[in-house]
Order: structure tokens, then C-alpha cells, then sequence
């Protein structure tokens, strides 16, 4: 059996992710801080294995939490936590702060950093984090949240080249503006106006970020390290 890890899954993107791991044959590890029911339901829809683990990764016993929660060797790891703020960076806490780098950033380094040893010896392995379009582009009243999602790109690249020659690559994708909560906010002409702004002319599914997830950890891509692939329908590109 293969397992993959799925940090943040009870989101959007996460439970579309989930999804395709489970059609891709993976059981899963299903990790998510505070929304355990979104995750019992998916697990119910699944044909696979499903762990549902705990943990809040942005506080600094959250790795080993979540770590102490593993039992089996993970095959496919997907970083996919995060959340964003929107504001001027005057208007943020210092605690804020410590808490956006260290659920984006410090975090999913420690994890990897964990898991590493195990896909090393079987000289196999794929890894892939979900960063963000304002981590290639970056994005006024949103500059923390580009700052760690570019911190992701950079470790993409830079731990791919690392561990090549074992065998394991790394990835990452960068979504544009997708159908999830994190733009429930806008209304449907701040929607219209977003979508107008997009060369393809439409906002993104989070079954359009899965897939790409599935992509990267096939055979088809195994040619493909250190890559920050965009699904983002052209937007600034």
C-alpha cells in the first residue's frame, strides 16, 4: 500500500486533493486543525484507508503533534496548509506574524525534515506544496502572505535539487483565484469583475488543483523537479 499525507484537507483545495489521491489508489492521511466534520464526511465517501489527524501547525508543538499521529511510511507528501490576511502590514500583530511563518514556512520545513529519512532509503518519494500566484507575483495589503508562500517556492527548488539523486521529487503549484472560502468573501459582481481579469475567463475548481497534484506525483512527470507549476488561467502571467 502507498500513503499520502495531506496537510490542511478539510479545505477546499484539501478535500479535493483527498479525492483524487483516493482515485489515484493512496490511502490517506487527512490532516486538519479545527474542522474535523468536513474530513469524517469526505472519509465516508472514500474507498481507501482514511487516518484523520490533528494538529495546529501554527504553533510550534504542532509538528510533533501531528508527526505523533503517522504510522506508516509516507509515500506522498502534499503540503497544503495555510491562510491568508488581508491588510496593511502596520495592521498586523508580531503574533500574527509568528503564526503565518510558521503554519506556511517553519512547519511544513519540520515535517518534510521528518519524513525525509524514511523515502530516502526507499530512494522514493513525491512531495508537493500548494503555494499561491502572490508567491511568484506578490500582492499589495497581502505582502506576509506573498512573503511565505515565496518562501515555498524558493524551498521547492532549492530541496528538489537536494534529494534527486535519492530518488524524490519535489514540486510545487501556485493557484490563481479558485473557487474555495478563501474568496466567499467577494460578492457576485466582485466575482464577474475577478473572472473579467482572468485571460480564460473564469475563476479556477479546486478539482483543477488536484489534478494537477496527480499529475505531478505520476510517471508521467517523472521528469519534472523543482517546478512551480501555475493553474491560474493565465492570470499575470
Amino acid at each position: 500500500m502507498k500513503y499520502a499525507l495531506v496537510t490542511g484537507a478539510s479545505g477546499g483545495i484539501g478535500q479535493s486533493i483527498a479525492h483524487q489521491l483516493a482515485q489515484d489508489g493512496y490511502q490517506l492521511y487527512l490532516h486538519y486543525h479545527r474542522n474535523k466534520e468536513a474530513l469524517v464526511s469526505l472519509s465516508e465517501q472514500l474507498s481507501v484507508q482514511v487516518h484523520l489527524v490533528q494538529a495546529d501547525l501554527s504553533c510550534s508543538s504542532g509538528v510533533d503533534h501531528l508527526l505523533s499521529q503517522i504510522h506508516h511510511p509516507i509515500d506522498v507528501l502534499v503540503h497544503n496548509s495555510g491562510n491568508s490576511f488581508y491588510g496593511l502590514v502596520t495592521d498586523m500583530s508580531d503574533e500574527q506574524v509568528q503564526q503565518m511563518v510558521q503554519l506556511h514556512v517553519t512547519s511544513p520545513f519540520l515535517i518534510t525534515k521528518r519524513l525525509l529519512p524514511q523515502m530516502i532509503k526507499k530512494r522514493s518519494g513525491q512531495i508537493v506544496v500548494i503555494s499561491s500566484i502572490w508567491g511568484l507575483t506578490g500582492a499589495s495589503c497581502e505582502v506576509l502572505y506573498s512573503m511565505v508562500k515565496g518562501a515555498q517556492n524558493t524551498f521547492v527548488k532549492a530541496l528538489a535539487k537536494e534529494v534527486a539523486l535519492s530518488g524524490i521529487r519535489v514540486n510545487a503549484i501556485a493557484p490563481g483565484a479558485i473557487a474555495t472560502p478563501m474568496i466567499a468573501h467577494l460578492n457576485e459582481e466582485e466575482l464577474a469583475d475577478l473572472a473579467e481579469q482572468i485571460p480564460l475567463g473564469r475563476i479556477g475548481t479546486p478539482e483543477e488543483v488536484a489534478k494537477a497534484v496527480s499529475f505531478l506525483i505520476s510517471d508521467d512527470a517523472s521528469y519534472i523537479t523543482g517546478q512551480i507549476l501555475s493553474v491560474n488561467g493565465g492570470w499575470y502571467c
